[in-house]
């Protein structure tokens, strides 16, 4: 029986990409008859991350860290965070044995380095050093990799996300009574999601920001006009999704961009920069616009086909993610699974 441990400091109650993706390939890993145990800051005493109080960092001690690991009799063990877990996690699987993973979720220098005056090349040096420590690190783009080998990475592997198309579909009503055209952003409001350069925009109709975060409320005072929802989920998520025009994501750090293919999957074009994320999942598919003026990009996008948008979301799915990320852990361990197709 396969049984595999992922360590994460990213978990609940955070919401994000690091967490969405980890849930739902569990969920497809078990469907698929394997066993995955979670070790996550939920089993230890946490103190809030300093400028950003919603991270929850693990306070513990290597004896115990072990024994809570060792509880998942691992064969293999999969770390998705560079946090004190991640790097536990690391130090016990080099002590035991244990052959391990790693994957690379957040752009962390370039997010140290928006809060803090710490050179972007001290901390890709750790980040570097860890990663590369592991048989694989897994990551969600092409462009992401070709970055990171080219500031040394090794062993990279191809882990791509997928999509609940049932969920996040087109609705014939909408939940907002708003002025058209509606445009919309989905995510944490936080520094690194760059906001500003959707909300300083000068677009028709509404600008509607769906999600929480710790600039929230000062993004509310700073933009009067825009309507902030707070944060949704499942069904209710997906009705806003539906209801909009344009999708606007103004991120340049995102190493992939989960809520890109949830709005695609409703239907909803996109308009972003060209960068890691949009330039992997949007690409030159007529499925939204991509361009340096993000206003040309958001009124360009109102002209795309919701149903180009709703069938390349489509060619994602959680069960090839899954399937991606097993025969990624078991190439990195040496098995034998035939054409090395994740590996990059």
């Amino acid at each position: 029986m396969t049984r595999i441990t992922i360590v994460t400091d990213a978990w609940h109650p955070q919401v994000n990409g690091v967490v969405r993706s980890i849930e739902r390939t569990n969920a497809e890993l078990e469907r698929m008859g394997v066993t995955v145990t979670m070790l996550t800051p939920l089993a230890f005493r946490t103190i809030p991350c300093p400028t950003y109080p919603e991270i929850r960092l693990s306070l513990t001690l290597p004896g115990r860290f072990a024994r809570e690991i060792a509880k998942g009799q691992p064969s293999y063990v999969h770390i998705a965070t560079e946090g004190p877990l991640g790097i536990y996690a690391c130090r016990w699987c080099r002590k035991t044995g244990t052959p391990y993973t790693t994957s690379y979720h957040t752009r962390f220098p370039e997010y140290v380095s928006a809060r803090l005056p710490i050179p972007q090349s001290w901390l890709y040096a750790l980040m570097r050093r860890f990663h590369n420590s592991s048989e694989g690190c897994m990551v969600a783009t092409d462009s992401l990799a070709r970055d990171l080998r080219a500031r040394g990475f090794r062993n990279l592997m191809r882990w791509s996300r997928g999509i609940d198309a049932e969920l996040f579909r087109p609705r014939p009503d909408s939940i907002l009574d708003l002025p058209r055209p509606i445009f919309m952003n989905v995510g944490r409001v936080s520094v690194e999601k760059n906001l500003a350069a959707f909300l300083d925009l000068d677009l028709p109709g509404t600008k509607v920001v769906v999600g929480d975060g710790p600039m929230l409320e000062a993004m509310r005072r700073r933009y009067p006009d825009v309507v902030f929802t707070g944060a949704k989920f499942g069904e209710e998520l997906a009705r806003h999704y539906a209801a909009a025009d344009v999708f606007v994501f103004p991120s340049r750090t995102d190493t992939f961009g989960n809520v890109l293919l949830e709005a695609l999957a409703s239907g909803l074009p996109v308009a972003a920069f060209p960068v890691m994320g949009p330039a992997d999942i949007i690409g030159d598919h007529p499925v939204g616009v991509l361009d340096e003026d993000l206003r040309k990009a958001a009124l360009g996008a109102l002209g795309v086909s919701r149903e180009a948008c709703r069938r390349h979301a489509l060619t994602y799915s959680w069960a090839a993610s899954a399937r991606q990320f097993l025969t990624n852990i078991r190439l990195a361990n040496g098995e034998d699974v035939g054409q090395p197709l994740a590996a990059i």
